[in-house]
Parts: C-alpha cells; sequence; structure tokens
C-alpha cells in the first residue's frame, strides 16, 4: 500500500496534468497553438485536449473591435480640416487561414492598428486634397466610401475586415469658421432683403390693382349716376312741357292769349332767382312795353330751336 507522502505526490501529478491537458476556450475567441514555435492547429470555444507538448501562443477574439482616429488633412484650396474617426473592426471569418493571418500579419496587435490607422489617414487626406473647403462638409458619406473601397483589400490580405467609418466630427481652423460664418450671414441677409423686396412689389402691386378698382367702380358709379341723372331732367323736362301745354289749354279754353304763360313763366323764374341767388341786386326791364319784349324774345327763341334741323 502507498505511502501518505506518495499519495500526494501522485494526486499533484495528476492534478498538474490534467490542468495542463484540458484547457477552456471562451465564446468568440480562438487559440492558436504552436508546436515547437511552428503553427501546429487552433482551438475552439469550449472545452479542448491540449498536449503537453503543445503551446497556446496567442488568443484571438472574434468579436467587433472599435478603434478612434483623430489626424488632419489638406483640401484642395489649401484648407486645414481636423477629422475625428470611428473605426469598426473584426477578423475577416474564423476559418483557419483568416485566423492564422490575423495573428502573423503583425508582431503585436499595436503594430496593427497602427497600420490600419496610417491606411485610413493616406485614403481620406487622398480623397480631400481633391475637394474644395466648401464641399467637404456635405461629402462625409463619399469620404467614407472611398475609403472603405480603398481598405477593404488591404485589410483583407490581413486577415481582418473593416465593417464600418464613421466621421463623428469634422472642423477647420478659427479663420475659416469664421469666414464661413461671415458667407452664411450674408447669404440670410441677401435672402431677408430680396424677400422684403419680393413682399413689397406684392403689396405695392396689390395696391395699384386695388386704386385701379376703386377707380373702376367709381366710374361704373359716375356713368350710372350720370345716365340717372339724364333721365330724370328728361322726365323733369317732359313733366313741365306737359304742365305748360295742360296750363295754355286752360287759358286757351278760358279766352286768354296762351303767350301769356310764357310771361309768367318768366316771372316766376326771376322770382326764383330773387330767393335763391346770393346777390343782392337783380337787373329786370320795368318798362310799359317790358311784358310784350319778353314774350318776343322768348317766342323768338322757340322759333330758333324749331328752325334747328
Amino acid at each position: 500500500m502507498l505511502s501518505y507522502p506518495l499519495l500526494v505526490i501522485l494526486l499533484i501529478v495528476l492534478v498538474y496534468l490534467a490542468t495542463s491537458i484540458f484547457k477552456t476556450v471562451p465564446q468568440a475567441t480562438v487559440a492558436v497553438v504552436t508546436l515547437f514555435g511552428r503553427y501546429h492547429r487552433i482551438m475552439r470555444e469550449g472545452l479542448n485536449i491540449k498536449m503537453p507538448w503543445e503551446r497556446i501562443s496567442y488568443r484571438l477574439s472574434l468579436q467587433n473591435r472599435a478603434l478612434q482616429l483623430e489626424f488632419q488633412a489638406i483640401t484642395q484650396d489649401q484648407a486645414n480640416v481636423k477629422f475625428a474617426t470611428m473605426v469598426l473592426y473584426a477578423v475577416s471569418a474564423a476559418d483557419e487561414d483568416s485566423v492564422k493571418k490575423a495573428v502573423f500579419s503583425f508582431a503585436t496587435n499595436q503594430e496593427f492598428q497602427l497600420a490600419l490607422q496610417r491606411t485610413i489617414d493616406g485614403s481620406i487626406r487622398q480623397f480631400v486634397a481633391t475637394t474644395k473647403q466648401s464641399d467637404i462638409l456635405g461629402m462625409r458619406a463619399e469620404i467614407v466610401d472611398h475609403t472603405k473601397k480603398n481598405l477593404d483589400e488591404v485589410v483583407l490580405a490581413w486577415g481582418y475586415v473593416v465593417r464600418d467609418i464613421q466621421i463623428t466630427d469634422m472642423t477647420f481652423d478659427k479663420e475659416i469658421i469664421d469666414s464661413m460664418a461671415r458667407v452664411v450671414s450674408s447669404k440670410n441677409l441677401l435672402a431677408a432683403a430680396s424677400n422684403e423686396g419680393a413682399a413689397l412689389l406684392v403689396k405695392r402691386t396689390k395696391d395699384a390693382e386695388a386704386e385701379a378698382a376703386y377707380k373702376t367702380i367709381g366710374a361704373e358709379a359716375e356713368k350710372k349716376a350720370s345716365a340717372l341723372r339724364g333721365e330724370g331732367l328728361a322726365l323733369f323736362r317732359k313733366n313741365i312741357a306737359d304742365g305748360m301745354k295742360g296750363a295754355a289749354d286752360s287759358l286757351k279754353s278760358a279766352g286768354v292769349d296762351p303767350e301769356f304763360l310764357l310771361f309768367l313763366e318768366y316771372t316766376d323764374a326771376l322770382k326764383y332767382v330773387a330767393e335763391h341767388a346770393q346777390g343782392k341786386v337783380v337787373f329786370m326791364d320795368s318798362g310799359a312795353a317790358a311784358a310784350a319784349r319778353v314774350v318776343q324774345g322768348v317766342l323768338s327763341m322757340e322759333s330758333s330751336f324749331k328752325e334747328q334741323p
């Protein structure tokens, strides 16, 4: 029967062998196994068996990783643009070939990130150098497309893939920002002046149209009033004529000369003038033959009217 010290030693050996042979790999991770310094195989997630002469040289995460970049570029018109960019990348695939590229393309992960950063910097600078400062702010999507197109093939050869590039910030030097603000302000002032001018033109046009409509309506009303006044005057004269005819017939039937009616109308007219005129003196023929002369003058005037064609 084994002694107690021997049992302890045997137990220690068994624990060591168990811990050295059985290895666990976390989720979304692969372990790269080398044999005497040379690549041998990979271990997947879960419990794996590792021989004592094998060594786990690298554990590679298959999850997405983010990298924040900041750099500067110069536009075609020599404006300095500062970029803040977020890059989302991961191992291109979980197959053995992709894992080998991702692990052995660079000595360290820091060197891979440096190469990725410089590649992105160069691609964006190349695009910005062909673009004017006034256009660059509205071309984020074009910059990302250009960069990703140039980056995909290069990064794939390293065993990685760039899933997304986001330009989180894009700023200019203070002098350029101030000049852009002045340009925007001047454009706003120009637009405001244009709108005010258009509003004034519309107002004056409407005022002119209203004035024209007012004058047209006034002219139409005056026309109708004149017509009504003419009709009233004609009716008035007709009534006068009918009245005088009736009075003349009455005088004639009474044996009075109808021409006496003309003298009465003449005296009534003088009376009306005396009552309503602003003057204080009315000159009239007061001779003995005044009535005959007045009647003769009225008859002669009537005769002249009848002789006219």
